[in-house]
């Protein structure tokens, strides 16, 4: 009897678009909704999917993602693996989508979950997210945080320079048991970041992330702020990790800069063997985009995945949500 011949994968990708709750604000701007790539792998009984966001700030569009994977088209089709990815595009928001697309695929072709395919100890288990509170005027910050103080315990501010510290106290008044973090966003000056550092660790603020814009990083070395300070925008893959030693205490890992789970895996491992304290976190995106993230981020210090809790509305199944607390995929979602 002759040997089936077993069919090619098939790769498709398509944008969605999701409304958020009113508007996500940063020191860089605001939107209104998230708009999200797809890539989905099929083999034919079995289905793979990521999704990515990408971002103008690394020079991403829709329209460049979509045309990056559909370049891949045939390479996936013919078996390409992640290692193979990895060697085909770069860390980024393309590279994320195809890279997670392909775990879950692995796992559903094996009928074993990811946690056990990337060699973690243990299943995952729920997590404590931030809930970040867009910048705005003070008040509307602090009400913001009274209104979700009760479920949230950590309350991630995005903030912007000029007005910060009302912010910051008006927050604090209006949600006195919450632990804090805040993000400039890459919008403060070395100035500011003198200026703002005892105040804010006055007012029991944990973590300033990304003061300065990426690219300053060296002008932190020798700072002494009471407040320990975190890497977004200057920290991507693993080979970022060494020139932030000295400089920043907290890095974040981003599946969408790390460009998939794979590098954000070895990348949390490389941290933790380097003493950085983990924050990992994500885009404005579905529960599609923070499961993968869910195994990144089993002990980190900061949780930062409530991209869902943004939205208008999430995608179906999601990840579970009761309040801060957020538990790991289903098979059905991802992984």
């Amino acid at each position: 009897m002759p040997t089936p011949v077993p069919s090619l994968r098939r790769l498709t990708i398509r944008c969605e678009r999701f409304p958020i709750r009113g508007a996500f604000r940063i020191s860089r701007g605001a939107k209104t909704e998230a708009a999200v790539v797809v890539a989905e792998v099929t083999d034919g009984p079995h289905r793979g999917w990521g999704e990515c966001v990408p971002y103008a700030r690394y020079g991403e569009s829709v329209e460049g993602v979509v045309a990056a994977l559909e370049g891949l088209a045939e390479a996936v089709g013919s078996g390409m693996d992640r290692a193979g990815l990895a060697a085909a595009l770069p860390p980024g928001a393309a590279r994320n989508a195809l890279d997670c697309a392909l775990w879950d695929l692995e796992a559903k072709q094996s009928g074993a979950p990811v946690w056990r395919a990337a060699g973690l100890s243990a299943a995952p288990g729920p997590l404590t997210t931030c809930y970040t509170l867009s910048v705005d005027e003070p008040a509307a910050m602090a009400a913001a945080a009274r209104e979700r103080a009760a479920r949230h315990p950590l309350f991630k501010m995005k903030l912007t320079g000029a007005g910060d510290l009302e912010r910051v106290a008006a927050v604090r008044a209006a949600a006195p048991a919450a632990r804090l973090v805040v993000d400039a966003n890459e919008g403060w000056t070395l100035e500011q970041l003198h200026a703002f550092g005892p105040a804010l660790a006055a007012l029991g603020v944990e973590m300033i992330e990304q003061p300065l814009p990426a690219g300053q990083d060296e002008a932190l070395r020798g700072v002494r702020c009471p407040v320990p300070l975190g890497a977004d925008e200057s920290c991507h893959g693993v080979e970022s990790l060494e020139g932030l030693r000295g400089l920043y205490q907290v890095v974040n890992i981003k599946l969408d800069k790390t460009g998939g789970l794979t590098e954000a895996l070895a990348m949390r491992r490389a941290a933790d063997a380097l003493g950085f304290d983990v924050m990992v976190g994500c885009m404005v995106a579905t529960s599609l985009a923070m499961a993968p993230a869910m195994l990144v981020g089993q002990g980190a210090r900061y949780v930062d995945l409530d991209g869902p809790l943004l939205l208008a509305e999430d995608r179906a199944p999601g990840l579970s949500y009761d309040g801060a607390l957020v538990q790991p995929p289903a098979p059905e979602l991802w992984g």
